[in-house]
């Protein structure tokens, strides 16, 4: 049977369309990538780069490594991210302390009120936050080929990312070899932690709800360092704190002594949990000390050479 030539003609587009199809190419995902690299000082950079789970540029400090291949020391700040002027770069001797250390150490700036963490909705006030996307997934290629880095990392975070920290270390599996945890409260799952993590994403006007759900949920659990801590098994944690008295480690510095007893109880007790799983952990009980930067700069000064010996610095 003859076919019209309608339909002969409807046929070919028919045709046509299929191999159009098959010839189209699929826009690839976006990727991190560098944005750019600014000298500040002798081995000590900027480092802005873009992060595709965020939409936007980060920036991060960097102290280069001076001899060849290094590995890599992360070190979140507090709960005002860096952005508020208070941080180990503004507060600390950090550029000092590491210019003749054998490791490269990235200071991201953001992530104020967020607990770096990857949250499930964007808040109205805090804004689009997946940082832990950022700091596992994102940021380490990046740099790893821009510092031609070992590949071996350690993290480490005061006051609000101390947990942050512990938790990136929990779901990172082995990226970190090691973390520290200065004056933090590492736990979530039960009333006071998730009163201390509604109390510090308000602080900023975010809402738990848009980080993990209503307290109790699955992504909750998920983050409570207690039930997990069995995924720090092979890593090295040093975990410090203080009982809140002022001393002559604050160096005149603000004083917070009931925030400093409360990070000293938190500590205390998730190292007794450590203890318990049979993992090793370094435990420093400070006498003096009242969450202020001369304390943390000596738990930085203090902790770091448990941090490069597992990391190989």
């Amino acid at each position: 049977m003859a076919f019209s030539k309608s339909w002969t003609s409807f046929a070919a587009v028919l045709v046509a369309a299929f191999v159009l199809s098959l010839m189209t190419v699929r826009p690839a995902a976006a990727q991190p990538r560098l944005v750019e690299d600014v000298p500040l000082a002798d081995n000590i950079s900027r480092i802005d780069v873009y992060s595709p789970a965020m939409d936007r540029v980060i920036t991060n400090r960097v102290i280069h490594a001076v001899d060849g291949p290094a590995p890599t020391l992360y070190l979140l700040t507090g709960i005002g991210g860096g952005e508020d002027g208070i941080s180990w770069w503004d507060n600390t001797d950090v550029r000092e302390f590491f210019a003749d250390k054998h490791v490269n150490v990235v200071m991201p700036v953001g992530g104020k009120f967020s607990l770096y963490t990857d949250w499930v909705a964007d808040d109205p006030a805090i804004g689009r936050n997946r940082w832990e996307t950022y700091l596992t997934r994102e940021l380490p290629g990046v740099l790893d080929a821009r510092l031609g880095s070992t590949g071996r990392n350690a993290i480490a975070g005061v006051s609000m990312s101390a947990a942050s920290a512990v938790n990136l270390a929990i779901q990172s599996g082995t990226l970190y070899s090691a973390v520290a945890a200065y004056s933090g409260c590492p736990w979530t799952a039960d009333a006071l932690g998730t009163a201390m993590i509604n109390a510090q994403v308000g602080r900023g006007g975010g809402n738990t709800a848009n980080m993990w759900g209503a307290p109790g949920d699955t992504i909750w659990r998920a983050h409570d360092a207690f039930a997990n801590a069995g995924a720090l098994a092979g890593k090295t944690i040093y975990l410090s704190a203080a009982t809140g008295t002022p001393g002559a480690i604050d160096e005149g510095g603000l004083a917070l002594p009931p925030l400093e007893a409360i990070a000293g109880s938190c500590t205390a007790a998730f190292a007794d949990r450590l203890t318990q799983l049979g993992l090793p952990v370094t435990h420093v009980n400070r006498p003096e000390g009242a969450h202020t930067w001369g304390q943390f700069e000596t738990d930085l000064h203090d902790s770091w050479p448990h941090l490069a010996r597992a990391i190989g610095a």
